[in-house]
């Protein structure tokens, strides 16, 4: 039986000419001339020029499968908040990644091929004739507008496109011949932001995206008997839904058990839905990034809700819309609610934002604005990837961040909630074996140069350590930051962050400067160590003496990285005693540390224990006593 001990032993620091200093952090030109500009301030705040664009969208599509062709129009009006004169605007057209010849980041199969996006009309402020395609581009096209658009005045942009949904169902795309998932299905207007003006990244399919916080209207027209499941609140809910359907959605909103609110024999016996020959769905929602829809007219649909405020009472609404036959969805309803409810109640512990969210079964395994895309994936894997998509509401969706350039700012905040929450569900050994399998084991136990790439790296420069540096590396570093404040001062930082930056774009400094702020810790030296360095993990046990009260360890760390780490003593007479050490160990000399254990017992071996932070070369991490 172990006895857990913290902070019972001593630490000395050895090498004064390695000595970490205080320490500023690097800051690319472009950040630096935004602390400048005080559109944002070092202690963490938006600054006092902050400012950010945004647009309401009354977007109308029509979907008819199995006919793949999707039509639509909207209109865009577009604020320009920012100091600068606009003289173009840039248009995000993500779905022409389907295009032969697109940028992609990997191979796609002739499934996934089509002529993309096709703009059948576009003006300006009632202008037409400023649409030029075959400019080089393909997910984004510069428009030179005919009139500036001067600082807090407006533009309205109307545009007619269609396109073919692709056969290869991913993050978008047909799932069967009628059931499609439609995403970025519109043509949208790109960030212009304080630091980097447009973003004219071309979307490659990974990494994700980077949108600003809008208002849309979504008018979803399909035939009789397709359910729609969309961002957003449903406006006319008795002029699509028969009433007994309609009876079963209202009452799911406010109970915490499964309604069905449709099943696969119902759609089928076309009972659902009005009988029109064409049905408008109309959806709502407001401060949001983006909005997505699926379409299916045999797709069972559950729901039930949860309590994701506790001041007020305020529920959300959780639906699954699955295929009869995949039974791993069958819990998706309840595995989602109980994620909202804890997600809203612990880890981060903010309300959940959003009225509702809906699980619809797909391939993609991937997170929109109150959907995810998951696919069929049965057991404990299929909760564990839902809760991760789910954890992606509060970033980047609530939080504004940009994923194309920082997706660790949202792929491992996703990584570390879906870690957190497991414990309450199954047994913790397990979820911390789970994720050291899925998140760590690969990158630590891969020793390619790609891999040590500092996670601070521009995620759209990254092919090979793309995934080490979004998810597992940087998720064990807010574990790290978790150690080493302690959960209540990691908490109070992690909400005022979110206090600060919801609903705007916050950069990994404003995340860094915040912490710095509320903590009243420079934490510059651990940022540096975890977030600007090219290192691994590796603790390496070194000498070992024995002395009058104990014994002197030597710990070395050629890896680098500020880890926690337990040292694990065995003693001859059976007992064990487990010594816990946080990062701030290292924040002297990341290099080497002297431990000095004050024991009586006869030590049988010493080992150091990571846990979940795997080390890269155990073998060195244990001493035995050769004179027992």
């Amino acid at each position: 039986m172990f006895r857990y001990l913290s902070f019972s032993f001593l630490l000395f620091f050895l090498q004064p000419s390695v000595i970490i200093r205080a320490q500023t952090l690097y800051q690319p030109r472009d950040i630096k001339q935004a602390y400048k500009a005080q559109t944002r301030s070092s202690n963490g705040k938006p600054g006092k020029n902050y400012w950010q664009n945004r647009a309401k969208y009354d977007i109308d599509v029509t979907v008819l499968p199995p006919d793949r062709i999707v039509r639509g129009k909207e209109k865009i009006t577009y604020v320009n908040n920012s100091p600068d004169t606009l003289y173009s605007i840039v248009i995000k057209l993500i779905l022409n990644n389907h295009k032969p010849g697109s940028a992609r980041y990997g191979a796609a199969g002739r499934d996934y091929l089509t002529e993309g996006v096709t703009v059948d009309a576009f003006d300006v402020n009632g202008k037409p004739g400023l649409w030029k395609e075959g400019m080089g581009e393909t997910t984004r096209q510069a428009i030179k507008l005919a009139k500036p658009l001067f600082p807090k005045d407006s533009l309205t942009c109307s545009v007619r496109w269609h396109y073919p949904v692709s056969l290869q169902s991913g993050r978008e795309g047909r799932i069967d011949s009628t059931t499609f998932y439609l995403a970025y299905f519109y043509p949208r207007i790109a960030v212009y932001d304080d630091y980097n003006g447009w973003d004219l990244t071309e979307h490659t399919g990974s990494p994700e995206f980077y949108n600003d916080f809008n208002d849309y209207r979504l008018t979803v027209n399909v035939p009789a008997n397709f359910v729609v499941w969309a961002t957003g609140d449903l406006m006319n809910p008795s002029e699509v839904l028969q009433s007994r359907h309609l009876e079963r959605l209202a009452r799911s909103l406010g109970t915490d058990s499964i309604v069905h609110v449709a099943t696969h024999k119902e759609m089928l016996s076309e009972t659902v839905t009005a009988q029109n020959k064409l049905n408008q769905w109309k959806f709502h929602s407001s401060n949001v990034s983006d909005v997505a829809f699926g379409v299916s007219n045999h797709f069972v649909w559950d729901a039930t809700s949860a309590v994701v405020d506790e001041k007020t009472g305020r529920r959300a609404s959780m639906q699954a819309a699955y295929a009869d036959t995949t039974s791993s969805f069958r819990d998706m309803a309840k595995w989602g609610a109980y994620a909202l409810h804890w997600f809203s109640h612990n880890w981060p512990g903010v309300p959940y934002p959003y009225p509702k969210m809906t699980a619809f079964q797909g391939d993609a395994d991937m997170e929109y604005p109150m959907m995810i895309n998951d696919s069929p994936i049965p057991g404990l894997e299929g909760r564990r990837v839902a809760n991760h998509e789910i954890a992606h509401t509060w970033f980047p969706f609530y939080m504004g961040t940009n994923e194309t350039r920082y997706a660790f700012m949202d792929e491992a905040w996703a990584t570390t909630l879906e870690f957190l929450i497991a414990p309450s569900y199954m047994d913790r050994l397990k979820a911390e074996e789970n994720y050291k399998r899925v998140r760590v084991s690969k990158w630590v136990n891969n020793s390619s140069q790609a891999t040590d790439l500092p996670i601070i790296t521009p995620s759209y420069e990254l092919k090979e350590a793309y995934r080490t540096n979004a998810y597992g590396k940087p998720s064990l570093a807010y574990l790290a930051l978790k150690d080493m404040l302690g959960d209540q001062m990691f908490k109070k930082c992690l909400h005022e962050y979110m206090n600060r930056w919801s609903g705007k774009h916050p950069t990994p400094w404003d995340f860094f400067f915040t912490f710095n702020n509320v903590s009243g810790k420079d934490l510059n030296w651990f940022w540096t160590n975890w977030f600007f360095s090219n290192n691994y993990i590796d603790l390496g046990l070194g000498a070992v003496n024995k002395t009058a009260s104990g014994y002197l360890l030597t710990v070395e760390n050629p890896g680098g990285f500020a880890v926690p780490f337990d040292i694990r003593i065995n003693y001859a007479d059976g007992r064990q005693d487990l010594f816990h050490q946080d990062p701030s160990a290292w924040k002297e000399n990341q290099q080497k540390i002297i431990v000095n254990l004050k024991i009586s017992r006869k030590v049988k071996s010493i080992t150091l224990d990571g846990n979940v932070f795997i080390d890269s070369y155990p073998e060195n991490n244990q001493w035995m006593n050769k004179g027992i």
